[in-house]
């Protein structure tokens, strides 16, 4: 059963510029991207939808328009917040197939736990901007920054946060799995599950995570 109070997308509607390809129908082992951040979402027990202008992506999940062109992951998490009830929101960009699901879930515990507006995670010290929780209090803030021409996310996390008298909660994934609150199901260590796929360099590399993979 899905969260009743909590809504999953994932951000696909980037151009894959460095890529010179769709990203979010590029195989990786075996399936797109896109089912891979979806599949990651569903694992971590959220009904799921893609933020973006992309038609073609109907086929997988439901998709919300974004904002427009030309204004980053902003300009899909805003209407993305628009269009559910759920109180937390979590988004995860097509391009992280590493990541575990049981992250996504320990991030949503701990924002309901916590009560903070934007909740985040951290890896050798770097704060990552995604997968990010948000309370949909954080939406008119948002949208403030975007329609500013501020359009990147994490200062605008920063600024909605500050505009709720909070700041950004940020939990770190080596402790988490340390701890063992937290692991990967084909184990691999918290410093590989943020690895971006940008380039067909980046995807060799993923792929080499899983020598002993067949399509």
């Amino acid at each position: 059963m899905p969260e009743p109070d909590a809504a999953g997308f994932v951000l696909a509607g980037g151009r894959s510029s460095r890529m010179g390809a769709d990203k979010a129908t590029l195989a990786f082992r075996g399936r797109p991207l896109v089912v891979h951040a979806l599949k990651i979402l569903t694992g971590a027990g959220l009904s799921v939808s893609i933020a973006g202008s992309r038609a073609d992506l109907r086929a997988y999940a439901p998709v919300v328009e974004d904002a427009g062109p030309g204004l980053g992951p902003l300009g899909g998490i805003c209407p993305a917040l628009a269009s559910t009830v759920a109180r937390w929101a979590v988004f995860l960009p097509v391009d992280l197939p590493l990541l575990p699901a049981a992250l996504v879930r320990f991030l949503l515990k701990h924002a309901r736990m916590s009560g903070c507006a934007i909740t985040l995670t951290s890896v050798a010290g770097f704060v990552q901007t995604f997968p990010a929780v948000l309370d949909r209090a954080v939406l008119p803030g948002l949208e403030a920054e975007l329609e500013a021409g501020r359009r990147g996310c994490f200062s605008a996390f920063q600024a909605a946060a500050n505009g709720l008298g909070q700041t950004v909660n940020v939990v770190s994934a080596e402790l988490l799995a340390e701890g063992g609150q937290v692991t990967h199901p084909e184990g691999l260590p918290a410093a590989s599950w943020f690895s971006n796929i940008n380039s067909a360099e980046d995807l060799r590399r993923a792929e080499e995570h899983f020598p002993g993979f067949i399509a």
